[in-house]
């Protein structure tokens, strides 16, 4: 069966019409995953759907996660995307995670979480430092959380300290951050398609 990603951005930015550096991360990630023969279905904007705060996997009326849930696990890899915020993931970048913390009352009758057999990737953006700190707090959670996560499985571009110059302001992607998403993509896809052909046994 073909192997399929969805992006997930959790920039601040609800607006779908504006710009946004985690989108232009998202696209070189796109390319590499096409190469791949893995294809991106979507990008989905988290700050423009009403993903109420909780722990559950439905909060009533207007919660969109259930819907945004049912769409993450319909595929086989998830990119996680998003801004670096005062050193730290994003509020949104949080809330979802929050809400995957679901999961982990969620499993099946040999112990797995709905999460089980599915890779997740990182990539990150920031005009200051906290790349690193973002992904490592992003894969904990993941890992949590069911999550499996591949080999050098960030792929992120941080600016100068107190600049003013964004991802998606640069006229040419590094070549180091088009390297990374190649070789992520490559990690990525390879440990998707060994999980499809042989899913984690769980507990007897």
């Amino acid at each position: 069966m073909p192997i399929k990603a969805l992006a997930l951005n959790c920039t601040l930015k609800s607006d779908t019409s504006e710009t946004s550096s985690t989108d232009a991360m998202i696209a070189v990630l796109k390319s590499a995953f096409a190469d791949q023969k893995v294809e991106v279905t979507e990008t989905v904007r988290v700050a423009a759907l009403n993903i109420k705060p909780g722990v559950s996997s439905d909060e009533g009326d207007g919660d969109d996660w259930p819907a945004l849930r049912s769409k993450i696990l319909a595929h086989d890899i998830l990119i996680f995307g998003g801004p670096i915020w005062m050193g730290q993931p994003s509020s949104v970048a949080k809330r979802v995670l929050e809400r995957m913390d679901a999961f982990i009352s969620e499993t099946d009758d040999k112990g797995r979480m709905p999460s089980y057999g599915k890779v997740a990737i990182a990539a990150i953006v920031g005009n200051e430092d906290g790349a690193h700190a973002s992904a490592a707090q992003i894969f904990q959670a993941l890992n949590d959380v069911g999550w499996t996560i591949p080999p050098s499985a960030s792929c992120y571009w941080v600016g100068e300290a107190m600049g003013d110059i964004d991802f998606k302001d640069l006229q040419k992607t590094p070549e180091k951050v088009t390297e990374t998403a190649e070789m992520l993509a490559s990690s990525a896809a390879h440990l998707a398609r060994l999980l499809q052909a042989k899913p984690f046994p769980g507990a007897e």
